[in-house]
């Protein structure tokens, strides 16, 4: 295109790549107006030199800065002024990170769950597991009342949880500290925890024995009991919390009777005397 002293809009519009409707909107809204405004046809011309406040606005834009914070620099640009604005926006898109970052991490989360418990071949079996590494952050202690059942101080904890910066995204199950608590008590955790990468408690890689139940929250059956008796019929030596995590719950099953738990702790085969 040949350079003119003024262009009109579609000429303005090939030149900047800018469609016409947002050069309209902008020069609507006050933030980047045509050089020249006929008074009888009210066509708009432009210059080819505004082409260079048009590279600040559409860099500002990609930057996703409101346009009114652009509109407000925009004519009185300085260093400091830029520098100030794209700063502020830094914090915002690090802040917007972070939550994208924790969203993605409470896809994750679920998803392997859910997809574990499709895979399962068969929910009584117990079994020796290898298990992954996987960062838990573990819950206040729970304190429970003669009557209180699971669902208590897990209904306390989650009208407070905001005081302990804990997301109940992520997807949450019992603690115990170690099978003889989860016998006697399956349905009073020492403490609940969230599956959460960024927490401090790390159920370390390993051999656990591992078991399934189905049911509402707390509800195991004999789940204990037979993962003990399995235990000691397959001589292997148990230790350690026990940690029930639920694979299937509210988000993923309407039925609370068919939530599916599974129960772990670390295992290894005894060792045989010498004679």
């Amino acid at each position: 295109m040949e350079m003119k002293e003024f262009l009109t809009i579609t000429e303005f519009s090939k030149l900047s790549g800018i469609e016409k409707s947002t050069l309209r909107y902008w020069d609507e809204i006050g933030l980047f107006s045509p050089m020249h405004r006929d008074n009888t046809t009210k066509y708009r011309y432009y210059t080819p030199e505004q082409i260079i406040l048009v590279n600040f606005i559409t860099v500002m834009s990609d930057l996703e800065i409101p346009l009114k914070t652009i509109s407000d620099v925009a004519n009185s640009r300085t260093p400091q002024k830029v520098v100030s604005m794209i700063e502020d926006q830094e914090m915002r898109l690090d802040m917007e990170m972070r939550k994208l970052r924790q969203r993605y991490s409470i896809i994750h989360a679920r998803r392997e769950l859910i997809n574990y418990a499709m895979r399962l071949s068969g929910e009584d079996e117990i079994a020796l597991v290898h298990m992954e590494e996987r960062a838990l952050i573990l819950w206040p202690e729970n304190q429970y009342n003669e009557n209180d059942t699971f669902i208590v101080p897990l209904s306390s904890f989650i009208v407070e949880h905001h005081l302990h910066f804990v997301n109940l995204s992520f997807p949450i199950g019992g603690y115990y500290d170690d099978m003889n608590a989860f016998t006697t008590a399956p349905g009073r955790p020492q403490r609940f925890y969230s599956i959460d990468p960024t927490g401090h408690y790390l159920r370390e890689a390993g051999e656990y024995l591992v078991g399934y139940a189905r049911g509402s929250y707390g509800e195991v059956g004999d789940l204990p009991e037979r993962m003990s008796a399995y235990a000691v019929k397959h001589r292997i030596s148990i230790s350690g919390p026990v940690i029930l995590m639920y694979l299937l719950e509210e988000t993923s099953v309407q039925d609370p009777a068919q939530y599916l738990a599974q129960a772990s702790i670390a295992a290894a085969p005894m060792r045989t005397k010498k004679p």
